[in-house]
């Protein structure tokens, strides 16, 4: 174990990997030991299925350029999931605007806003760490490999000409350990449902029971139109989900993008590598009518945190509030059931509120080279706190629990 911050910061080699096969599986993987959000969404067999697919690679713009630190005895010491962006879809924090104005401003000197450097998870907004660190470290030592690896990133961006480093979606510790760095942060909003505590709900009229009397009855009316509409589920767990639904799941995903006229960013190999690998991290809920499947929602779980993520859904037919229960009602049912303590239903979505998810506040972290572009972007980000932190208290002021019962663990609100 190294004993002490001073030696972490001189005693390391830091590398880069174009490849995620550079990095054994296990070493990597130890590094997520009790890291929410990493599982399955950060495994490095995951990632490396995102570029084996076709899905997250140079040709999709995701080009892999993976940070890690390394002891001198050859130990992983830390990581950062990172890739060369050449543009910004699939991230879910939007800085078009930013490319606008530094290429604008910029591309006639031969300096252009992609590609940049981007720690993220691949087309999921999850929050969690970004900064990886080995569990077997003390605290002074982790918050030292965490510097190195900011500092790395700036470093890389210098080296190479990039405009910009971006952390999205990281922990808070992490953003204000990068603020106090240099890196600009920007805040988001996201919702979330948290079980009871101490004494968890015991099933879903339980957690209706905990609802003011308008929410509990327009949710028991939007489930009665699915029953009345002669649609049922059928849940699918882990290994007992078989090719075939695999199959009408990716059709049931495809649909979604493919109705606002987009691609879908993962591919059927990329399901079929994910299933593969993490097979008890995926669960399907899939509607059925008439004997048939007719819509799809994936929920994504890491059972060691007790942490469920609402993915994916699509439908291939039209049934009145069938989003609402394959999206929430079903997902949360089986939560409760499971004892599980936090489902995240996803980016933005004020109509989560009303079914019992709260707010939760988001950071990113971002490092722009540019001193210009940063001092204008610096001045962006602090009128839109402004509007976020608004935002944020209206929505608490539409709690939709009853009053006797305070929000629960995990729900959060902006710092002053």
């Amino acid at each position: 174990m190294v004993a002490g911050s001073a030696r972490v910061r001189d005693e390391v080699h830091i590398g880069w990997h174009r490849d995620w096969g550079d990095i054994p599986a296990g070493d990597w993987d130890a590094l997520l030991t009790g890291v929410e959000g990493a599982r399955p969404f950060l495994c490095r067999d995951v990632l490396q299925a995102m570029v084996d697919s076709g899905s997250a690679c140079a040709d999709t713009g995701w080009q892999p350029h993976v940070l890690t630190v390394h002891g001198t005895n050859g130990r992983l010491l830390g990581a950062c999931p990172t890739f060369a962006k050449s543009h910004s879809y699939g991230e879910y924090v939007f800085d078009w605007a930013w490319a606008d104005a530094h290429d604008r401003a910029l591309a006639s000197h031969g300096h252009h806003y992609f590609p940049k450097l981007l720690g993220a998870v691949p087309f999921s907004p999850i929050p969690g760490q970004r900064l990886l660190v080995h569990p077997g470290l003390d605290a002074a030592a982790q918050a030292a490999v965490r510097q190195t690896l900011l500092d790395a990133l700036q470093a890389e961006c210098a080296q190479q000409g990039w405009s910009s480093a971006h952390l999205l979606f990281l922990s808070e510790a992490e953003a204000l350990q990068a603020e106090r760095s240099g890196w600009l942060l920007r805040h988001g909003v996201q919702f979330h449902w948290c079980n009871r505590a101490p004494q968890p709900f015991a099933d879903f009229d339980d957690f209706l029971a905990s609802l003011h009397r308008d929410k509990r009855k327009k949710i028991q009316q939007e489930r009665r139109k699915v029953r009345e509409a002669g649609v049922h589920f059928e849940v699918r767990e882990g290994a007992d989900i078989s090719p075939a639904d695999w199959d009408f799941f990716y059709r049931c995903y495809a649909q979604t993008y493919l109705e606002r006229g987009q691609q879908p960013y993962l591919t059927p190999a990329f399901w079929q590598a994910a299933a593969l690998a993490r097979p008890e991290a995926w669960v399907l809920f899939i509607a059925q009518h008439e004997g048939r499947p007719i819509a799809c929602a994936l929920l994504a779980v890491d059972r060691e945190q007790g942490v469920a993520y609402g993915r994916y859904w699509g439908a291939l037919a039209s049934v009145s509030c069938l989003h609402f229960e394959a999206c929430y009602y079903q997902p949360l049912s089986w939560c409760i059931a499971q004892g599980l303590r936090r489902f995240e239903g996803g980016a933005q979505g004020e109509h989560k509120l009303a079914r019992g998810l709260l707010p939760v506040t988001t950071q990113s972290a971002h490092w722009l080279r540019h001193p210009g572009l940063r001092q204008a972007v610096a001045d962006f980000l602090q009128r839109e706190d402004q509007g976020v932190r608004a935002y944020v208290n209206e929505l608490d002021e539409r709690q939709p629990f009853k009053p006797c019962l305070s929000a629960p663990d995990g729900a959060a609100t902006m710092s002053e």
